[in-house]
């Protein structure tokens, strides 16, 4: 360390010395004595590591703004709203399927006392939660019983680990998916205590090789898995489900039926590919279908367990049951969302269709607003593009929906792109996606009532990325 180093070191003030000081007691009266004495040391220790770099020792108010913002920072939640406009509805990344206005009030209101979650009103003792959610799940798929538990993992776990511990499950080679987070069937299979045995080949798989497989008293179940997040193609072959369920009763051996996204909806209306309804699973004769409740269902993180009612009643008393059940609110949010569905108002009431269902034209036309606000700010350096958006969440890979983005032409799109992500605080990240040099703003994932906000901070960013002192 040189001399000058040293010297500078010398003039960074004690602890002591700084919490003396109004600015300090300021702080200590809002944050407390002892997390402005830590956040003081830390600022101090981040100093003599700058003054070793080659900086020069900081003023005490610069070592007190210092702490200040540490301090603001440590206590500023880190979950924080953002604007999604990518072009991707479901992105797990974003937490997947935003909640109606309905679901909100719905959960808020529940979150705000106490509740019915397990008590009887009409009979004045305890109640279960299991039926709240479960009789309209039941009205909308003809399932005898449902059940919900926190995700989809969750409910394929708990199925094998009722149903078929230290059994045989058959399932097809090409059905041994991985989704997002290193999720495998196989490893759910495996912490479950089924056995694995796979039957057929990754393209083709017969109706036979189930048949060949299949163990009169070893087998408990037959798995169907939904690809999800990836397409066979070419010379393929996989049986139907009721061509499964038919086997399946001839050796008196359930099927269960992962539908992974699972919807309601026929997408084929939307000009998409057909993704399997709950419903069809259920008259096709699984005995459960499990599916996740935040992707095109639309409404909160759960796992859907619909089916038969003797099974159904086995997951309720199975001891992983209690682990892996949902909260209060989270029921509140999927009883608002299946009411959408039971009035037949989901395309006008829930995000995700909202997205899915928004006319090309109509996003052209919105585009068009967000471009005239900006060349009126000044901002010239735009384009109005014809893009894809894409489902996401492991529903319809492959598939897109045509829609239109906004362009930004920048020396540094990377940079553009970090401006709006990082707005200043208490304002609403918003991320975007960089295609062939430019900034997209795609207007499918943009709510309609989002769109000033998004401009507001468009505009921020823009500025903030005008500004040479800023750096990251």
């Amino acid at each position: 360390m040189d001399a000058m180093s040293v010297e500078e070191l010398r003039k960074l003030p004690a602890v002591s010395r700084l919490l003396e000081l109004p600015e300090a007691r300021e702080l200590i009266a809002q944050y407390g004595h002892a997390r402005v004495t830590e956040a003081l040391r830390t600022a101090l220790q981040a100093a003599r590591q700058a003054i070793q770099a080659g900086d020069i020792a900081p003023s005490h108010e610069a070592l007190l703004a210092d702490t200040a913002q540490r301090l603001s920072m440590a206590l500023t939640p880190s979950l924080v709203p953002v604007i999604n406009a990518s072009g991707v509805i479901i992105h797990t990344n974003l937490g997947r399927a935003p909640l109606s206005e309905r679901a909100r009030r719905a959960a808020a209101g529940i979150a705000a006392g106490y509740c019915n979650l397990e008590y009887d009103l009409t009979e004045g003792e305890r109640g279960s939660r299991y039926v709240h959610a479960a009789r309209l799940l039941k009205q909308l798929t003809g399932a005898e019983d449902a059940l919900v538990v926190n995700n989809n993992a969750a409910a394929v776990l708990l199925v094998l680990s009722a149903l078929a511990r230290d059994r045989e499950v058959l399932i097809s080679r090409g059905q041994l998916v991985e989704i997002g987070g290193g999720f495998r069937i196989p490893d759910v299979m495996r912490q479950s205590g089924a056995r694995l045995v796979e039957v057929g080949t990754t393209n083709r798989t017969y109706v036979r090789d189930y048949a060949e497989a299949l163990h009169p008293v070893n087998t408990a179940l037959i798995l169907r898995v939904h690809h999800s997040n990836f397409t066979l193609s070419g010379f393929v072959y996989e049986p139907t489900l009721k061509e499964l369920v038919a086997l399946g009763e001839e050796h008196g051996v359930p099927v269960m039926d992962d539908l992974g996204s699972g919807s309601l909806l026929d997408t084929q209306q939307f000009g998409l590919a057909h993704e399997p309804t709950l419903q069809e699973s259920i008259a096709a004769g699984a005995a459960l279908v499990t599916a996740s409740g935040d992707k095109l269902l639309g409404g909160p993180q759960a796992g859907l367990i619909l089916g038969k009612a003797e099974f159904i009643a086995r997951l309720r008393r199975h001891p992983l049951a209690r682990a892996v059940r949902v909260d209060k609110t989270t029921l509140a949010a999927l009883e608002a969302t299946l009411l959408s569905y039971l009035e037949g108002r989901a395309l006008e009431e829930l995000p995700v269709w909202r997205m899915i269902a928004a006319q090309p034209e109509a996003l052209h036309q919105r585009v068009q607003r967000w471009r005239r606000r900006l060349q009126a700010w000044g901002v010239k350096n735009t384009t109005i593009i014809s893009t894809q958006a894409t489902v996401g969440g492991g529903s319809l890979p492959g598939q897109q929906l045509p829609s239109w983005a906004l362009a930004l032409a920048v020396s540094s799109p990377d940079s553009l792109a970090y401006h709006l992500r990082q707005p200043p605080r208490g304002k609403t990240p918003v991320v975007a996606r960089i295609e062939e040099g430019h900034v997209l703003l795609d207007a499918r994932t943009v709510l309609p009532e989002q769109d000033e906000e998004l401009l507001a901070m468009l505009r921020l960013a823009l500025c903030d990325f005008a500004t040479p002192s800023v750096t990251h």
